[in-house]
């Protein structure tokens, strides 16, 4: 059995126990987690992947997209090709529980659609950066009552937000399904948790959702020229019982091929095809001329951040404020 070094860096804690890459690897290779390493996953906590060179892998679930001067490969959500540097793995596959309950949402039963006592759920305990979510919860509380059971625009009585998300959307006939930005490829649990809870999911953040989940089992609002004509659109749902029937029984998604045991069945072929090659052969990115002066840049580019960080911790506090206004 092959033997390889890999180390995980700049993702959140722990992320070396307990992620969807070691078991495949360990399935293949005699693995060892090494600070010397041959190969490296990298994400966008931080960029201590730069103090290694060797062959590096980068990884989010985030919106924000690969530097393939940087990193020889991808996983992430972006639909595009790329040679054999780039797997589309969006964070929603990893979901289980979610992703389970999402593929029978269809089969909900007349006595759990009549066990939806209220309109809508809205459940978000951040609304810095996404003014969209809070815009669209306001317009469509206009039509009628939104129950924002998250820390955000809370009006259920219980300030801190409640604990039981699934349970908690369940219970609504609606759910905002929003996302804190807006990508093409860039859909996350958010509306696999809506289809989970059997709820028609009011869905914004992917342009291109429609690729892999059904538009007629959720009202998606990038098929309308406003907020507005989306509330219009939820209205018509609301007011007739066949047609919001006929949504909740229509499966969430398109096809098997976006199906968690495909996905994974394609991702160990993406990680066979990079491991399975002598190491030195695995590099994708340029390391010479143009590419050595890009990395260099990006090394100073860091030196210059982490100073400029020290400068401002020695700055009081009033002053820094003052700095900034002018």
């Amino acid at each position: 059995m092959k033997k390889i070094k890999v180390n995980f860096v700049d993702f959140w804690p722990n992320f070396e126990n307990d992620n969807v890459f070691l078991p495949i690897l360990q399935k293949h290779y005699d693995v060892e987690i090494s600070e010397n390493p041959d190969y490296i996953f990298g994400s966008v906590l931080g960029d201590s992947y730069l103090d290694y060179d060797c062959v590096r892998i980068f990884y989010t679930g985030e919106n924000l997209c690969p530097d393939y001067n940087l990193y020889d490969y991808s996983i992430d959500y972006e639909y595009m090709d790329y040679g054999d540097r780039h797997f589309r793995y969006p964070n929603y596959i990893m979901w289980n529980e979610a992703f389970s309950g999402m593929v029978k949402k269809h089969l909900a039963t007349e006595e759990e659609i009549r066990a939806k006592t209220g309109f809508c759920s809205f459940v978000y305990s951040n609304g810095k950066g996404n003014p969209a979510r809070t815009r669209f919860f306001e317009l469509l509380s206009g039509y009628k009552r939104v129950d924002a059971g998250g820390q955000l625009c809370n009006n259920i009585g219980v300030p801190e937000g409640i604990k039981d998300k699934l349970a908690f959307q369940t219970e609504h006939k609606f759910a905002i399904a929003f996302e804190n930005s807006s990508h093409p490829g860039y859909t996350t649990e958010k509306l696999v948790e809506a289809f989970a809870a059997k709820t028609v999911p009011i869905y914004w953040g992917d342009p291109l959702v429609g690729l892999g989940f059904n538009e007629e089992a959720f009202i998606n609002c990038h098929r309308y020229g406003s907020f507005e004509e989306a509330v219009e659109a939820v209205k018509l749902v609301d007011q007739d019982d066949a047609l919001y029937r006929k949504m909740l029984l229509t499966p969430a998604l398109k096809s098997q091929e976006y199906s968690q045991k495909e996905t994974y069945r394609r991702l160990e072929q993406f990680l066979l095809h990079i491991f399975d090659q002598p190491t030195e052969q695995a590099y994708r990115r340029n390391r010479e001329l143009w590419g050595k002066h890009y990395y260099e840049k990006r090394l100073n580019q860091r030196k210059y951040e982490h100073m400029a960080g020290k400068i401002r911790k020695m700055i009081p506090g009033p002053v820094l404020k003052m700095l900034h206004r002018r």
